[in-house]
């Protein structure tokens, strides 16, 4: 089927965006559907239950949709980088031992879904196995909930620390349509905010930061506020040997402190209260 312009709502606003696959019918009924299954004549007890059937057997028949957060609900997507046929990069722990970046994302994606979880927050992840995912599906997955904060998580054998980057999208007002590619531009400016939450709690736990900003195909397309995150090795300290993205130990205390970022960002009851443009 060839591709169509589909307008998708998000948080209030509208964001035009490529669909290449078929538009999903609901089902339903007619009343010539229903009635037909009822008898014509039929006992005081079945006029009463056979509407309640009916209705049962078309809810069954409705597929399930996400549906947008309550507004008391905080959500927040983890987006474990590449995945399936995009392995990524290759990383190597203190042994020597390779590991393809796509593992290392997808384990800090689990650990700190549970750890999200366990404190009330609610978590959408772009995927949950070894399985291909495209820049523009983890947009989609990312704007579908209308998300307070969204982490693509990366790894790296460059470099130090913990490399926090931002949309280099300049930041634009909101409109009802955003552009599917520079979506992000009216969610810039929070974006910025949510990097800093970051920085603070990965300081605190004694780690190096470097903030940036730069061209991010997946992120630019998202409308909430989002980063992302790249592991790169421990800054070295003394004589002891750094440890590496793929040691389950140094993934652990990044988690930990990313999870303790969220529960800051949060708690910010004025700045989460209007989050959406």
């Amino acid at each position: 089927m060839p591709s169509t312009d589909r307008k998708i709502k998000t948080a209030g606003s509208r964001i035009l965006r490529k669909n290449s696959g078929c538009p999903i019918h609901f089902a339903g009924s007619s009343r010539n559907g229903w009635d037909s299954i009822i008898p014509t004549k039929i006992s005081s007890i079945q006029r009463l239950f056979v509407p309640i059937l009916a209705s049962i057997l078309l809810a069954l028949s409705i597929p399930a949709f996400a549906q947008a957060p309550s507004p008391n609900r905080f959500t927040v997507v983890l987006d474990a980088a590449h995945g399936g046929d995009d392995t990524g990069g290759t990383l190597k722990d203190s042994s020597g031992a390779v590991t393809p970046e796509k593992t290392i994302t997808l384990a800090l994606s689990v650990r700190l879904r549970s750890l999200l979880a366990a404190r009330g927050i609610t978590v959408v992840t772009t995927r949950e196995s070894d399985a291909t995912v495209d820049d523009n599906r983890r947009a989609e997955i990312a704007n579908r909930p209308g998300a307070q904060a969204c982490l693509s998580l990366h790894a790296t054998q460059t470099g130090s620390g913990i490399h926090i980057f931002a949309s280099s999208l300049p930041p634009a007002e909101p409109s009802r349509i955003l552009p599917w590619k520079t979506a992000q531009a009216a969610w810039v400016t929070r974006s910025l905010a949510l990097a800093g939450d970051l920085n603070s709690a990965l300081l605190h736990a004694g780690m190096t930061v470097t903030l940036g900003r730069t061209a991010l195909t997946s992120i630019d397309s998202m409308a909430c506020p989002a980063v992302a995150i790249e592991i790169a090795p421990e800054a070295a300290t003394g004589s002891a040997q750094p440890l590496g993205p793929s040691d389950t130990a140094y993934q652990t205390r990044v988690d930990q402190a990313l999870a303790a970022a969220i529960l800051e960002w949060r708690s910010n009851a004025a700045r989460t209260e209007a989050l959406h443009p």
